[in-house]
This record gives structure tokens, sequence and C-alpha cells, in this order.
């Protein structure tokens, strides 16, 4: 069990049966009274965030989530299709879940996927995924417009900016809480 002095941004927490996550968070003492926390929450199944204020003597449990390790098999319209790596078993989950996170999806990658109740919620990626840039414009030497970066499309369709030196068919390594590229990937 939680009091709301345990209330933290990130926190993860259960109320009426329903998983919530901490968003925001403020701490405030009036001169009489008990002390209130102020919290922004977004409900992890619906995704509907809302406010609410609490007292130092109010209680939360824990929400029971459990993370599993789960391969990307492929993609169906606006579903997302991945497999239990331990016991084979399927899920689906929509694309509004997985939110950019479908940007650095690629087939029989390895994810770690947040279960609730038996029910996915959403996906933790790699921090670091390797993709091949399937559309490049040439770059032009003297080109000084300025820019140092040029826009690639890679095989997921994902858009990014990268150095002009990157070319159809290299692969490049991305920062998937970022989107931002880091480097070029070598054979």
């Amino acid at each position: 069990m939680y009091t709301a002095s345990d209330l933290r941004k990130g926190l993860k927490i259960e109320i009426d049966d329903e998983p919530y996550v901490v968003t925001n968070f403020e701490f405030s003492k009036p001169g009489k009274g008990q002390a209130l926390y102020r919290t922004k929450m977004r409900n992890m199944v619906t995704g509907n965030a809302f406010e609410r204020t609490y007292r130092s003597n109010d209680k939360f449990k824990k929400a029971p989530l459990e993370e599993r390790a789960m391969q990307f098999l492929y993609a169906q319209v606006d579903e997302y299709n991945f497999m239990d790596t331990e016991n084979y078993e399927q899920f689906v989950i929509p694309a509004d879940n997985l939110g950019d996170q479908v940007n650095f999806l690629v087939d029989n990658m390895d994810v770690d996927v947040l279960m609730f109740n038996g029910s996915p919620l959403g996906v933790t990626l790699p921090n670091f995924v390797n993709l091949e840039v399937t559309k490049a414009d040439p770059w032009a030497k003297g080109d000084t417009s300025g820019t140092d970066t040029k826009p690639v499309t890679v095989e997921t369709g994902y858009e990014l900016q990268v150095p002009p030196f990157i070319n159809e068919g290299d692969k490049i390594q991305i920062d998937t809480r970022t989107g931002a590229y880091i480097t070029r990937v070598k054979e």
C-alpha cells in the first residue's frame, strides 16, 4: 500500500480496479490543516487524464503490473501482434496504445510488454535500434545552404534528419526515446 506522501511522478497505482500513472505532482502545506498532494494522473488503459487532490492519510494500492519478454511479429492495419517468448501466446496491441513507438518496430524485435491483469498496455523498446535507410536524397557537395542535415526515410516509414553522408541502403542507429539519429552502423 502507498500513502499520499509516496506519490511521485511516474508512480503506478490502482484506483477503482484501473491502473493509473502519476504524470505530475505538487505538495502544498497550508498554514492550518493537513498537507495536500495535487496530482495529475493518466489512466493506463483508456489514456484519460484527470487532476485530483489527496490528503496525507489517503492510501493507494500498487497497480498489479508485470513486464513480459515478447517478440514483435507483424503489423496489420492499426494492430500490432506480439508473441510471448516463453509460452508462445500471442497478443494484439492497438496502434493508439503504442504511439510513436510504431516508428521503431521491426519484425522479430524483442521488446518488453507491460501487462495489467493479463492484457497488454504498452511496450518498452530497446533504447537503440538499427534501421535501414530506404529513401535519401543525394547531397550536393558544396551545398552551403546552412544545414548540416538532410531528411531520410527508414524501413518503418519514419522520417528523420541525418548527416549528409548517409545514403540509401545504409543502416543507421536511432535512439527510440528521442527519435534522433545516433550513428551509421558498419556491417
